[in-house]
């Protein structure tokens, strides 16, 4: 927490004097840009913090070098530090921390990473847990002398690196750089509409109501504005109306512009040699520049990308890459439309007329498009079928033409409200009118609900396309790095997938490929169990025999499980059926927000029952996890929207979509679900796989190639002899 707090500020006081081996070698233009001192390189670069262009997300935390380069600091190449000098045997890394151990496919990795910033290539990298890939890419980024992304997609990693990973490589091995921590921009608070709140402070709860004495008292003295700061809860309804989204800022045109926390800390991010950002920070940037609502983007310039969890970028890409309307999206419009003028304004009761009527209109579209749709919050995502949303368009016509007079309107005031009113009017026509359409063969329509809230959706069935023409024609360096991204060895079905090969296996650009592996011994440190007296996963009664095994298998481990299920329905019901008959504590997806969950097992002995969010991203190390139980194979569901049309769409090719697309997409998640289990080389512990096809069917080969060198049985006996650490001689290699 030291390192939390003491990078919180927005600019900090400088450190202290770099060492000698921190200083980085000059590469060329770039590499002289980056040396030069903060000021200089912005007014060279021209750099812009123009809030028109941020619409999305901003920079929470900046620290800056310990000393600022200049030119005249540059050595020669010979005394600038390498990779093996920082990360190898006797190097800075090993002198810096007292219990570290060389790891050598650390290096291995990171000088895969150097020679790619080297040669401006694409490297495809896989990190087995424990490699500590983490510092193997900070290291040849940081040393490249280029402005880096570095991408996650968990909060908890982009924490990690910038909070922890950072400040050793500042601090204890001497190098010296500015990086900045970024988040969406609803993360902090907007001073503009925060004033407006004031007025007229108004809560969804009682309990919301009672925060706010001391929101406001927070509010006066933040320096950062940063929500964390706060211990609010995730539902606190009232932040959506003290925050900004890419609606509601006003950018530069904001009288509060010059104070506001997304433009001081914007200007400052300008400022780093490496960015820390989430996927969907990344991806909302990327589709801002497409939609031409500014060539900048939300980040600054940037020279090269890491994609960290490398694996979850193709559900990240394509939630930014299409269209979506959605109740919530119009309600906003309607509310910020009310709040736009004074009451007392002469044009208010026009403009009132023109809201009143667009939010009877849709009301009425989104109340009949469950019922029409066939939509409900327990199925899941449907199909959007013309001959259905046929019977909604009147309605949606309605509100296309609510939402034009309101433009209409909107467009001849000259306020900053108001403009940015007629702006979402014409965004919300162009989405409805592509949504109604149903034409384009490059997209999969579909809707979902979500509480009280209703979307509808158009998603690109490939995002290959998109990232060719966004991402790859305007950087020459890009790094995508997982535990999980080669399913049975071979990099090709992910490469395919996100543009880096096309349907033959041909590379579309320069890429290398590396696969290391992981550091632990997982033939003495974990067992996997795969039971074979289960039925099927599709038969009548499997649900109670796996709750049947859950209980059995955490008697033997004495709880400490995470119960993994494909689906909600499945985890309710066994957890249903188990709870009362496991003498633990038992935890379930969704009774409370995660952290707390995790916080709750890590306390004492327990058992978690968790669906999709804890396959990936979560970290337990030691004795309070020691069971991982998987109820079936993870195949996507070929009835969700998406899986269908990548199906249909292969068939067409005359590809084979079971073994192209959804044996290699399983495969991977399951790598993903065994990954939960050891994360150090203390641990020890059982993966019990329920689905017996892993066993009796031919593809089961593929899944147990894919997962790491576990040590193997089908006994139950012999599994409870192996975790006591008793003699067995019956289980299989």
């Amino acid at each position: 927490m030291e390192a939390k707090a003491l990078y919180r500020s927005v600019w900090l006081e400088s450190l202290g004097p770099r060492k000698d081996v921190s200083v980085r070698e000059e590469r060329g233009r770039r590499g002289f840009e980056q040396a030069r001192p903060p000021g200089e390189r912005a007014a060279a670069r021209g750099s812009k913090a123009d809030g028109g262009v941020a619409h999305c997300y901003l920079p929470v935390s900046v620290f800056p070098r310990s000393v600022p380069l200049s030119p005249m600091a540059l050595p020669a190449s010979p005394l600038r530090p390498s990779v093996d000098s920082l990360l190898g045997p006797g190097g800075a890394l090993e002198a810096a921390l007292d219990a570290y151990e060389y790891r050598p496919e650390q290096l291995q990795m990171a000088r895969s990473v150097e020679r790619a910033f080297d040669e401006r290539g694409y490297l495809l990298a896989e990190a087995g847990t424990g490699t500590g890939k983490t510092l193997a890419y900070l290291v040849p980024a940081l040393l490249s002398g280029r402005r880096v992304v570095v991408s996650t997609a968990t909060k908890t990693l982009q924490e990690q690196i910038f909070f922890k990973d950072l400040p050793l490589l500042r601090e204890r091995m001497g190098l010296s750089f500015e990086a900045a921590y970024l988040k969406g921009r609803n993360n902090y608070l907007c001073l503009h509409r925060y004033e407006a709140f004031q007025k007229d402070p108004q809560f969804a709860t009682r309990e919301e109501g009672h925060a706010w004495p001391h929101l406001r008292a927070w509010a006066g003295s933040t320096e950062t504005g940063d929500r964390s700061e706060l211990a609010l809860p995730e539902s606190f309804s009232a932040w959506g109306r003290l925050s900004t989204t890419s609606d509601t800022c006003l950018g530069s045109k904001c009288p509060v512009y010059e104070n506001c926390f997304v433009t001081r800390t914007r200007r400052a991010a300008e400022q780093a040699d490496l960015l820390v950002v989430n996927h969907h920070l990344f991806f909302a940037d990327l589709a801002l520049r497409g939609r031409g609502k500014g060539s900048e983007g939300v980040l600054p310039p940037y020279d090269a990308v890491i994609f960290d969890e490398a694996h979850s970028l193709e559900d990240a890409a394509g939630s930014y890459f299409g269209h979506s309307v959605s109740s919530f999206r119009l309600e906003e419009l309607v509310r910020d439309a009310l709040g736009a003028m004074a009451p007392t304004d002469t044009r208010f009761g026009m403009l009132s007329s023109l809201v009143v009527r667009l939010r009877t209109y849709s009301e009425a579209l989104f109340s009949q498009a469950p019922r029409v749709l066939g939509l409900t919050e327990q199925e899941g995502a449907v199909a959007l079928k013309p001959e259905r949303l046929e019977r909604l368009s009147g309605s949606i016509e309605q509100v296309k033409v609510a939402l034009s007079a309101l433009s209409a309107f909107t467009t001849s005031e000259r306020e900053p409200e108001l403009t940015l009113l007629t702006r979402r009017c014409a965004e919300l026509v162009a989405d409805l009118s592509f949504l109604e359409k149903v034409e384009s063969n490059d997209h999969v329509y579909w809707a979902e609900m979500r509480g009280r809230g209703v979307f509808l959706r158009a998603s690109p069935i490939e995002v290959s396309r998109e990232l060719q023409e966004r991402l790859y024609g305007s950087v020459d360096t890009v790094v995508f790095t997982s535990a999980t991204l080669a399913a049975e060895g071979r990099f090709d079905f992910y490469a395919r997938r996100m543009g880096l090969f096309d349907a033959d296996g041909v590379p579309v650009t320069s890429v290398r490929t590396v696969a290391v592996p992981s550091p632990f011994d997982f033939e003495r440190q974990s067992a996997l169990y795969l039971p074979t007296h289960l039925p099927d996963p599709a038969a009548p009664g499997f649900i109670e025999a796996a709750a049947e095994e859950i209980v059995r298998l955490c008697d033997v481990t004495g709880g400490r499980a995470f119960v993994l299920f494909t689906s909600l329905r499945n985890m309710e019901r066994a957890h249903a059926l188990a709870r009362h008959r496991l003498p633990y504590q038992v935890l379930l997806q969704g009774e409370r927000p995660k952290q707390q969950l995790l916080e709750a097992f890590r306390e004492q002995p327990s058992v978690l029952f968790a669906a999709h969010s804890f396959w990936e991203g979560v970290d337990v190390p030691g004795d309070a996890l020691s069971l991982v139980i998987i109820d079936r194979l993870p195949f996507a569901s070929p009835g969700d929207p998406l899986v269908a049309a990548r199906i249909r769409q292969l068939e067409a090719r005359g590809e084979e979509p079971f073994g192209g697309y959804q044996l290699p997409q399983a495969a991977l998640a399951l790598r993903q679900g065994f990954g939960r289990l050891i994360r150090t080389r203390a641990d020890r512990g059982i993966v019990a796989m329920l689905d017996r096809r892993i066993v009796t069917k031919s593809y089961g080969r593929a899944f147990l190639a894919s997962l790491p060198p576990a040590w193997r049985t089908h006994q139950p006996e012999a599994l409870e002899a192996w975790f006591l650490g008793e003699p067995v001689y019956d289980m299989e290699p």
